[in-house]
């Protein structure tokens, strides 16, 4: 049985790793009594797959994760509730669903993902919508990733920033983006503050959604 679990991560748990996640979610499928189902490898490993690792230090709204169970009997509808019980705080299960044994593997179906980014005190917009107005304008973005040329422009679907209350009810400039997933490249929300000239210390980073194929 193959079910797809949406997911949370906030809080101090931003800033573990994907690995460090990876077994987290083993230890609570555990905990829960899921019938977890594992690899024929030397060294078995749960069936896990997660759409796309989140980087350390970002929170998001929408993870996503495969999960194989080996009976195909399970109640879907309750594993929300058991996995709640049984995840640390910073994991919200917001649903879960059965997906056909048949269909594409989760990390090949993502087109593109969109971020929030809030900037912290002392940012005006005044100072960040000129590099968007450029960025966007511009018919590429030459950058280098890893000692390699590539063209960031084509990742940029949408770049958008205003002003917005905080929680403190004082204004604080966000800054959203639609950032395109491709086999080549994918696009990452600290490179394109790194464009604004926005450093990372200066932002806190959130994932708001991922987008699949059709």
């Amino acid at each position: 049985m193959r079910v797809r679990i949406t997911f949370s991560k906030s809080g101090p748990l931003r800033y573990i790793g994907h690995l460090d996640l990876y077994a987290l979610w083993e230890r609570a499928a555990r905990r829960a009594g899921l019938p977890l189902a594992y690899t024929q490898a030397f060294h078995p490993q749960p069936k896990l797959y997660f759409a796309a690792p989140l980087p350390l230090g970002f929170s998001s709204r929408a993870e996503v994760v495969d999960m194989r169970l080996q009976e195909d009997d399970t109640d879907i509808s309750s594993l929300p509730e058991r996995l709640k019980a049984v995840m640390p705080s910073g994991i919200e299960i917001l649903s879960a669903e059965g997906v056909d044994e048949s269909a594409p593997a989760l990390q090949t179906q993502i087109i593109a993902a969109e971020y929030e980014v809030s900037i912290k005190k002392g940012w005006e917009l005044a100072e960040i919508q000129p590099g968007i107005t450029k960025l966007m304008s511009s018919a590429e973005l030459p950058r280098t990733r890893r000692d390699k040329q590539y063209d960031m422009r084509p990742l940029i679907d949408e770049l958008t920033a205003i002003i917005r209350p905080s929680k403190e009810q004082e204004s604080e400039v966000k800054i959203f983006m639609r950032l395109s997933a491709r086999e080549s490249a994918t696009g990452r929300p600290e490179e394109v503050l790194d464009a604004l000239g926005v450093p990372l210390e200066a932002a806190h980073i959130e994932r708001t959604r991922l987008i699949f194929r059709e």
